[in-house]
């Protein structure tokens, strides 16, 4: 059976065949409507634009692709902005991942392409899709249904969150494993017992991971298990750290001997907002994140966390797309990789 042409989509949408390739080139010149039934009818015939349709049916574009949410953390950002030699240190998940990725691809002669947040929508997933040998897409970046078209044309990998379909290739790590050894830390080790939880998104699959972790870790000890975070952060930033550690302070009730943060970011915003309020870490309250990025090593105090293998978890996304591209016919896999849990001085430790 031939790929789906421009021709077909334009037939099926009923549009000329340059309004379809207007929706992918410059898709704000086209109406809402048009836009929409073209995009309809491209997923329903399994299309992906390419620049050149016989080298991507034979993979030969020498370019792997990863598509992710913008994760960009204002405040890390501006941290960067006023020291140029913390441009390692305030590396965040995203930026590992391409770090990751980019060593391996370079390793294997790939270029990386990039995109950021698909402010575009389906037609710049779509774009990015149709200019490359594989994609790494990073979990509730691109709709199930889309991706389940791309993968009809392209190799994908999906990075974290749940495996929603079970054909392609798929990489989490220990979400809720190490969230568990990190409460029980707190719990056994230092003898704390009154633990908030704050978490992201309802949606986050990363988020829900370790906060199933927590809950085990609760239940193991005899400790009452909550149904839902204390808290939760509208996205993970520094910012909301600092949100949600004032606003557990000022909670009626006996304060939390230890606030943990489903990331690093929150629990970073966290320590500044204490300190402002005169409250002593770890002395008056211990604070944890999970991820392990650099900026972790050199807040003060420095920071306990899960230390995650960001930078591994690109390297292995291309080399299951490379796997992929050297035989179609392999049996998907899903991997789970380890995390480790870091003692700093945020718990007392160090």
């Amino acid at each position: 059976m031939s790929a789906p042409t421009v021709y077909d989509v334009a037939e099926r949408s009923g549009v000329s065949i340059a309004t379809v390739s207007r929706v992918y080139r410059t898709p704000d010149s086209v109406r809402a409507q048009t836009r929409e039934r073209v995009l309809e009818a491209a997923r329903q015939l399994g299309y992906v634009p390419s620049g050149n349709a016989r080298a991507l049916a034979s993979r030969t574009t020498g370019v792997l692709g990863l598509c992710f949410p913008d994760m960009a953390d204002p405040d890390a950002e501006a941290d960067a902005e006023a020291d140029s030699d913390a441009d390692d240190a305030v590396m965040l998940y995203s930026d590992q991942i391409i770090r990751g990725m980019e060593r391996a691809a370079r390793r294997h002669g790939y270029a990386l392409l990039i995109a950021a947040s698909m402010e575009g929508g389906r037609e710049s997933v779509a774009k990015v899709a149709g200019r490359v040998d594989g994609f790494a897409v990073l979990a509730r970046t691109v709709p199930t249904e889309d991706l389940e078209v791309i993968s009809r044309r392209v190799p994908v990998v999906m990075l974290a969150g749940p495996r929603e379909i079970d054909h392609l290739d798929h990489i989490v790590v220990a979400n809720a494993d190490g969230e568990r050894e990190l409460a029980r830390h707190l719990i056994e080790d230092h003898g704390l017992r009154r633990l908030a939880f704050v978490g992201g998104e309802a949606e986050s699959p990363d988020a829900g991971a370790r906060f199933r972790g927590f809950r085990e870790a609760c239940r193991d000890a005899g400790l009452p298990v909550p149904d839902a975070p204390d808290l939760r952060a509208e996205m993970m930033t520094q910012a909301e750290g600092a949100r949600t550690a004032e606003a557990l302070l000022d909670r009626e009730g006996e304060r939390p001997e230890a606030m943990l943060f489903a990331n690093d970011q929150m629990a970073v915003g966290a320590l500044r907002a204490l300190e402002r309020r005169g409250v002593r870490v770890p002395e008056d309250v211990a604070v944890t994140g999970f991820d392990g990025i650099p900026l972790s090593r050199i807040v003060c105090p420095a920071l306990t966390t899960v230390r995650q293998p960001i930078r591994q978890l690109g390297e292995q996304a291309v080399e299951l797309l490379v796997q992929r591209l050297g035989d179609n016919e392999r049996e998907p896999v899903s991997l789970m990789l380890p995390v480790s849990v870091v003692h700093r001085a945020s718990c007392g430790c160090g």
